[in-house]
């Protein structure tokens, strides 16, 4: 019998066929709920699912699971497990490397929107409300000469900055906030002599735009709350292209409210889809639907990837793209 495979959402070509080749393959008809994802991989009909973000794969689904391993449509794995998986010989997948550039040009492009108002100016355009030009109609902030904070600098990160630099910004950054390490000249490259390291509170108190850039874990859950919002400058920008659960959203919705600062763009949420109450009525943000690898090119090498990681899981192989490769082990 050939591989079976259990896909929650059907992904782009090639993926779809790189499975097929490789053996059977049950796509469901609706993204399952918990209940249902934890009764399939406990049900012994498969040997490797092909997951989403959305779809959690915790300890207690991966104790009575199945399978040989979980193959994740994304670079983040925080949906899932890995400790648990690792204990229970389960590997994990995921496509990393793929969507740098598609997610640092989201980045700028909230940077820029929300800075310069594009969402409300588009929408007084279309309700009627443009009735020429006047000297101080949807006045934003300037991008050029502002300080953009880089809360992290790994990939995404760091192509953000090259896109920043282009732009005439100053920027700053703090490696691993909440923490710290010292980044040398040598570690910076390109970015030696034109990006600046700077402690975690210095960068929320001197960044125009704050830009998150860190994974989620338990040191980041959270790490723009209330008290980090209140020390931002009253006309700083926050934008996430991160995860969610990094910002407080409620705290944010709160500070925007209040002017505490000026605005927010973001591609992600606390508790995706749902958005805190009150998020969707400011004026003062630009919100995505969590489009940051949302290119054709993208999304279809992540579809690649991922369903190379799960045919090597299905035939016992180590993924070419391993999250735990000491459960193979």
């Amino acid at each position: 019998m050939g591989a079976r495979f259990l896909v929650t959402t059907a992904i782009p070509q090639p993926g779809m066929q790189l499975l097929e080749a490789a053996g059977g393959v049950t796509v469901l008809p609706e993204p399952p709920d918990y209940q249902t994802l934890a009764g399939l991989c406990a049900s012994g009909d498969f040997d490797v699912v092909l997951t989403q973000l959305r779809d959690v794969v915790d300890g207690p689904l991966l104790a009575r699971a199945q399978i040989r391993g979980v193959s994740n449509y994304a670079v983040g794995y925080n949906n899932i497990d890995v400790e648990a998986a690792t204990a229970h010989g389960i590997l994990v997948g995921n496509t990393p490397g793929v969507l740098t550039d598609a997610t640092a040009d989201i980045a700028l492009l909230l940077i820029l929107g929300t800075a310069r108002r594009v969402v409300e100016a588009d929408r007084l355009v279309r309700e009627g409300g443009f009735h020429g030009w006047e000297p101080e109609l949807m006045l934003g902030s300037d991008v050029s000469g502002r300080v953009l904070g880089l809360a992290g600098f790994g990939r995404i990160a760091r192509a953000t900055a090259r896109r920043a630099l282009g732009f005439g910004m100053e920027v700053v950054f703090a490696p691993r906030p909440p923490g710290d390490r010292p980044v040398s000249d040598e570690e910076l490259g390109e970015f030696a002599g034109k990006v600046r390291q700077v402690g975690w509170d210095e960068l929320v108190e001197s960044s125009d735009f704050l830009s998150i850039h860190v994974p989620l874990n338990e040191q980041t859950r959270h790490l723009v709350d209330a008290d980090v919002l209140a020390r931002m400058k009253p006309g700083a920008i926050l934008v996430n292209t991160a995860r969610g659960p990094i910002l407080d959203e409620a705290a944010l919705v709160e500070a925007l409210r209040a002017g505490v600062i000026a605005g927010a763009g973001l591609d992600v949420f606390e508790d995706e889809p749902r958005l805190v109450p009150g998020l969707a009525e400011l004026p003062n943000t630009v919100l995505l639907p969590h489009i940051g690898s949302a290119t054709v090119p993208v999304r279809a090498e992540m579809a690649r990837l991922s369903a190379l990681n799960a045919v090597a899981m299905a035939e016992g192989s180590l993924p070419p793209h391993p999250v735990n490769p000491e459960a193979w082990a």
